[in-house]
């Protein structure tokens, strides 16, 4: 088998690398995001609780 060289669009990957890693962080809050808490202490605890070491 022979490799193959393939051309890489430089600006196309940093593109579609700076999006997915958008996509990653805004799933790291999608929990919180979704929270529907009655009371305004339990939402602002579960954002310090994701935001702790």
């Amino acid at each position: 088998m022979e490799a193959t060289t393939t051309q890489l669009d430089t600006e196309l990957y940093k593109a579609r690398h700076l999006i997915e890693n958008f996509l990653a962080k805004l799933k790291q809050y999608r929990p919180i995001a979704t929270r529907y808490d009655k009371r305004a202490t339990n939402f602002l605890g579960a954002i310090q609780r994701h935001h702790s070491p």
